[in-house]
């Protein structure tokens, strides 16, 4: 019979997790397709729609800059999906035999214990 060691890993209050996670991109874009498909005739409005198209381009770079180091923040990303999927295996084998110890103690008969 395989011995198999049960874990418990302790949960850290102060770990980032995808609730944390602030992106917000969508209006960012949706701004800058509304600026390119504005078509100004004149020159000048034009200059000055392109350098605000630009202006929102850094700024969904910015945004996307730091979504990408929000996610490298998140538990279990530097393992592979093998890895992951594997991790997710351990863990459901130990809730399984979690579960079967529970059930065997509340199966087992409770001795007498006799009133003084």
């Amino acid at each position: 019979m395989e011995v198999v060691e049960l874990t418990e890993e302790a949960p850290n209050n102060n770990q980032f997790t995808v609730a944390d996670l602030d992106i917000e991109i969508l209006p960012v874009i949706y701004e800058i397709i509304r600026s390119v498909e504005k078509d100004p005739h004149d020159t000048t409005q034009k200059a000055k729609e392109s350098q605000d198209t630009s202006q929102k381009i850094l700024e969904l770079q910015k945004k996307l800059d730091s979504a990408r180091a929000q996610i490298k923040r998140l538990p279990g990303i530097e393992y592979s999906k093998e890895e992951q999927l594997q991790k997710l295996e351990t863990l459901r084998n130990q809730l399984r035999l979690k579960r079967e110890l529970l059930l065997k103690y509340r199966n087992m008969c409770t001795p007498e214990v006799p009133k003084a």
